[in-house]
């Protein structure tokens, strides 16, 4: 089984207030849910909000599972997720990503 996970920092302009933060968050949350079902390689989905304020804080995580690697490589060039992960792009600066096997 193989684990990915990327976490999130929204733009600055996407995080004005609270309200447009929490907004812009709902709006990437919503879009990789919305991957559940979609991509027959995507096993399992979870996507986390932070709620800390350290300064080492990202402001949302995606987890997720694939049985190989192979089907990781697959749900990376997926027109589905290609889509999402532009919709994201537009608004976060910057983005971490770990992948590991279990």
């Amino acid at each position: 089984m193989i684990v990915h996970i990327v976490m999130f920092d929204i733009k600055d302009e996407y995080a004005t207030s609270d309200e447009l933060k929490n907004t812009t968050i709902k709006e990437i949350k919503n879009k990789l849910e919305s991957m559940v079902g979609k991509i027959d390689e995507l096993k399992f989905l979870e996507v986390g909000v932070n709620f800390s304020k350290s300064e080492r804080a990202m402001d949302i995580s995606l987890y997720t599972k694939f049985d190989s690697r192979e089907d990781l490589k697959k749900y990376q060039i997926c027109d589905y997720h290609q889509g999402v992960l532009a919709f994201i792009k537009e608004r976060i600066n910057s983005s971490k990503v770990v992948d590991y096997e279990i």
